[in-house]
């Protein structure tokens, strides 16, 4: 995966932002995703949205807070007072975000020596530390990491160059198939990728870690899904509503992503329809790849149809 991440060329993401993003952030992310030429703006939106979803107010279980998850340590460091109002905030997105901006950019000075693409090497450094990059010489062996990468990547490529192409019914059907070749798969937090069901991550809101359990968690599998059919999603439920189009009620086809949470910047879950009120996804820890109804989740927020895009492979 390291090396597949590594092989993508050193083409800058794009500088405009052609994200969405909610509005009283644009301004915000279009200033701070200019900071130095390793940082965009569609960078910068993609990172927000994997970290936090744009919740000013998200705080991990490992204590990471705001709408860039800042580790109060970090914060403390490289925190900067963005609005100039004489108070560095955390929770406050109009400091948050141009303080994420600024240390991106004093982490691409760290690693700047490192062989491979730049981009890539910083975002690895924000997720895992300068140090780990510098040891292994780019992307660090660390699945969580390198999903992280990847991730962050095809959000922000999304919508360059013209935009995207609905899934075809074609592409909808060779997902699902893919799916259901999965069924019975365990489920692992965290797990999952283009190449199959991989051992995740530890670990979930309640405990439960991915790291011993080889299978796909809800986004994992629908990445996975629609990887066979040629379309690159994001990694996290979140980010592949951000990367599709929604669909409106009675215009839901078999293929389409079935999204849960209360908005956009709280989606938890996410599966793949395949008809009748039925969809298949990976539901929770201790469960396995199966056929749920819609309404397992009280918080159905969308439907959405995933886009192709014609950026290369990372």
């Amino acid at each position: 995966m390291a090396a597949l991440v590594q092989a993508a060329g050193d083409d800058p993401i794009g500088t405009a932002l052609s994200l969405a993003v909610p509005a009283q952030y644009e301004q915000l992310i279009e200033d701070a995703g200019n900071t130095c030429p390793e940082v965009s703006p569609n960078l910068l939106a993609a990172l927000l949205t994997q970290e936090s979803g744009f919740n000013p107010k998200a705080k991990s279980p490992v204590g990471a807070q705001g709408i860039a998850q800042f580790m109060p340590s970090t914060w403390e460091s490289h925190g900067i007072d963005g609005n100039g109002d004489g108070t560095r905030d955390v929770w406050d997105p109009e400091d948050a975000i141009p303080s994420s901006a600024t240390y991106l950019c004093t982490i691409a000075q760290d690693v700047k020596g490192v062989p491979g693409n730049k981009q890539h090497n910083m975002l690895a450094a924000y997720n895992a530390g300068s140090g780990a990059v510098q040891k292994y010489g780019g992307i660090p062996p660390y699945q969580e990491t390198q999903n992280y990468v990847r991730s962050i990547t095809a959000l922000a490529n999304q919508n360059q160059g013209g935009g995207g192409k609905a899934a075809t019914t074609g592409q909808a059907t060779t997902a699902i198939s893919a799916a259901k070749e999965m069924l019975g798969t365990p489920y692992s937090w965290g797990g999952g990728s283009v190449n199959g069901p991989s051992t995740g991550i530890c670990c979930s809101p309640n405990g439960n870690s991915g790291k011993t359990v080889t299978g796909f968690d809800c986004s994992g599998l629908t990445l996975y899904a629609y990887a066979k059919a040629g379309i690159t999603l994001p990694r996290t439920a979140a980010a592949q509503y951000a990367a599709s189009e929604p669909v409106k009620p009675g215009q839901v086809k078999p293929g389409d992503l079935v999204f849960y949470g209360e908005s956009a910047t709280s989606i938890h879950h996410v599966g793949l329809y395949v008809g009748g009120g039925w969809m298949i996804d990976a539901p929770r820890p201790g469960t396995q790849v199966r056929y749920s109804p819609l309404d397992t989740m009280t918080d159905l927020y969308a439907v959405a149809r995933p886009t192709s895009h014609t950026n290369k492979e990372i």
